[in-house]
């Protein structure tokens, strides 16, 4: 399964809750209200990643972890599709300006960059 289909998958869930809210609120969500229900399960994804680490004690264990990064993904895959980002464009874009920057401040420290 690729970015593309993710992005497909996440968008039909986004639907079902719109059309779930339009029922039982009359309304959808904005953007402003996915952003923030995306800090809150960064929230509860740093709480699960200290569990994790033993930093605290959170019921759930890996199984939570990993409906917590999933929930996290469909988030940021519908924050783009609700900005109208292409994603996998912008991803591949910041990740060969992040492989620059960081190959040149290796290079100048002296070392060779693999």
């Amino acid at each position: 399964m690729d970015l593309d289909d993710l992005k497909q998958q996440a968008i039909r869930i986004h639907d079902l809750y719109d059309e779930l809210n339009r029922r039982e609120r009359g309304r959808v969500w904005t953007r402003s209200e996915f952003m923030l229900g995306f800090v809150g399960d960064v929230g509860d994804l740093a709480k699960l990643v200290m569990a994790e680490e033993g930093a605290r004690e959170i019921l759930g264990g890996r199984p939570a972890l990993e409906h917590e990064l999933a929930d996290c993904l469909w988030s940021v895959l519908i924050l783009a599709h609700r900005y109208d980002i292409d994603l996998k464009r912008a991803f591949q874009r910041t990740m060969a300006e992040l492989d620059e920057r960081i190959s040149a401040r290796l290079s100048a420290d002296g070392g060779p960059v693999a």
